[in-house]
């Protein structure tokens, strides 16, 4: 997933691929144990993905408002 694409997500799109991410992270690993993936490398990267989005979304709820005077 790139960066950008994930910049002009909403956070209600990026809180549902949070999600996601979180179950096919999961999914992975139980394939992992049982000798069930082929690609173990998918699991790294679905987490790196599932950072990405979490920076976003913290990035976001760190910013303030602007006031306007």
């Amino acid at each position: 997933m790139d960066i950008k694409e994930l910049r002009e997500c909403t956070n209600e799109r990026l809180l549902e691929l949070e999600k996601n991410l979180r179950r096919q992270v999961f999914d992975a690993r139980i394939k992992n144990f049982t000798s069930q993936l082929d690609d173990t490398g998918s699991i790294r990267r679905t987490r790196r993905d599932l950072a990405r989005v979490k920076t976003i979304l913290n990035a976001r709820a760190g910013e303030a408002p602007e006031e306007t005077e």
